[in-house]
């Protein structure tokens, strides 16, 4: 593969001098995992987020905001390299060696995870790029991306206090501005807090369900816990915040805050469903005025963002864009026609598994696979362990008689251990269908907004060398 020449402004070999760091923003990236996009300023009125609210008022929020593929380490790669994980080459889930490279042991570097599911594209991520315009770097609590040699953080901190890592950080950045990838955010992630054995702050009585979901007590009452992980992850948010501003450097600070991908429940983490790739977003720049924005943007355009806001200059090929003249109100700005994303069956060995593809617009979804009677690989945590681990699983394999539109739902998230029947095609009005519910694949009424995004996708696949995806030609 071509090996991309990267351009930086204002480059020069050695140590930066206070003017670098006084004409080049700090970065704050707040990740939280397994959170979708359920926050007040997005509309939820059965929890409050009151730091995650006042970060939105201040900066941009974009309200239409997707990853490219929704499971933890793919998403992450997608923001790091700017695109899409065909291309990138990390698909699925990969080891967690939270260390610098040179720290690795020839085991860990054997493991079939960090041999096979890595990223394999030249181009390079936002941190080698960061580090090599001479930024201090740091990450908090998880890594889970791979190779480590393609992310050389300085700084690799532990789950300690937040204003303990920052105060860390601003002091070995020795002056250079720096980039903290606080990572540390967790309680969004199954397996939730036990509501049987510990109290929670949400009531299950007064959650409102997504609509895919059926109304009983096991599943109000899972899905409390993890609205009630959303507002722990708040409180997370705010200490953060206040952290920043404790150090007297938000004012040159760029802040980004965002959910990796959808909760672990059926259309979510691991289904490019809309309610597993809708997720928070929130950009706020040192000068800006603040925006709320319904333009459909992507994970996608974080690179380009970054390095369009720090005037570097990046020349390899990208599949996001820079957000930068939407968040400045620029009146010619716009996002994105159309959104895409990914889900493979390919894990450890690369071996051919069922391929999942999204493409939507501001009014519609549609759904692609290919390889259906291939493996599909599902994330241990989204499977009924044990009972308080994932009660939905379980409560929908329990009551599958009751619930037989959902259990079908979840048969197809995880068809080889429940027999499930994945489709070919299928294509779902957002507007009027938010929960996914009603398939418009065969209805003729839908064949324009189906040929729309067909097209679209078409398009896509070829330019993005999507070799790994069959384009079905049945069912249309």
């Amino acid at each position: 593969m071509k090996v991309f020449l990267l351009t930086l402004l204002l480059w020069s070999f050695g140590v930066r001098d206070s003017s670098f760091a006084a004409m080049h923003p700090n970065i704050l990236f707040i990740l939280t995992e397994d959170q979708g996009a359920q926050m007040s300023a997005l509309g939820r009125t059965d929890i409050q987020t009151p730091h995650m609210d006042a970060l939105a008022a201040g900066g941009a929020l974009f309200r239409r905001a997707y990853v490219a593929y929704p499971v933890c380490s793919a998403s992450k790669a997608c923001v790091m390299t700017g695109l899409h994980s065909h291309t990138n080459g990390l698909v699925n889930n990969t080891n967690n060696f939270f260390k610098h490279a040179d720290k690795l042991t020839e085991v860990e570097k054997k493991t079939p995870p960090y041999l096979h599911t890595r990223i394999r594209s030249t181009a390079p991520t936002l941190v080698e790029v960061l580090v090599q315009a001479g930024y201090h770097a740091a990450v908090s609590g998880k890594l889970h991306v791979s190779p480590n040699e393609r992310f050389p953080y300085h700084d690799f901190i532990p789950r300690v206090p937040v204003k303990q890592a920052l105060t860390g950080i601003i002091k070995r950045a020795a002056g250079k501005p720096w980039f903290f990838m606080h990572n540390s955010i967790t309680t969004t992630h199954r397996p939730f807090v036990n509501s049987e054995k510990q109290p929670i702050s949400v009531d299950p009585a007064k959650v409102v369900l997504p609509p895919h979901l059926p109304d009983t007590p096991v599943i109000r009452r899972d899905w409390a816990e993890y609205l009630d992980g959303v507002q722990k992850a708040d409180q997370a948010v705010g200490e953060a915040l206040a952290a920043l501003r404790d150090s007297g450097a938000e004012s040159n600070t760029v802040i980004v805050f965002m959910g990796d991908h959808g909760p672990a429940y059926p259309h979510g983490k691991m289904s490019p469903y809309h309610f597993g790739l809708h997720v928070p977003l929130v950009i706020k720049l040192p000068v800006a005025k603040p925006l709320v924005s319904d333009a459909l943007v992507s994970e996608l355009d974080l690179l380009p963002t970054l390095l369009d806001v720090l005037k570097i200059e990046y020349t390899a090929p990208l599949h996001g864009k820079s957000l930068k003249p939407l968040i400045e109100g620029q009146s010619d700005a716009h996002g994105h026609d159309f959104i895409f994303a990914e889900v493979s069956g390919r894990s450890l060995n690369q071996k051919r598994g069922m391929e999942e593809r999204a493409v939507l617009d501001a009014t519609h979804q549609l759904m692609l696979r290919s390889r259906i009677d291939e493996p599909k690989v599902i994330n241990a945590d989204l499977r009924d362990m044990k009972p308080w681990i994932n009660r939905v699983y379980g409560e929908l394999v329990r009551h599958k008689a009751e619930f037989p539109e959902a259990f079908s739902m979840l048969q197809n998230m995880d068809p080889h251990a429940l027999d499930g029947n994945p489709l070919l095609i299928e294509l779902y009005d957002l507007q009027n269908d938010p929960g996914e519910l009603h398939n418009l694949a065969n209805d003729p009424a839908a064949k324009p907004h189906l040929d729309r995004l067909m097209s679209a996708f078409k398009k896509w696949h070829a330019e993005t060398k999507d070799e790994a995806m069959i384009v079905p030609t049945s069912g249309l």
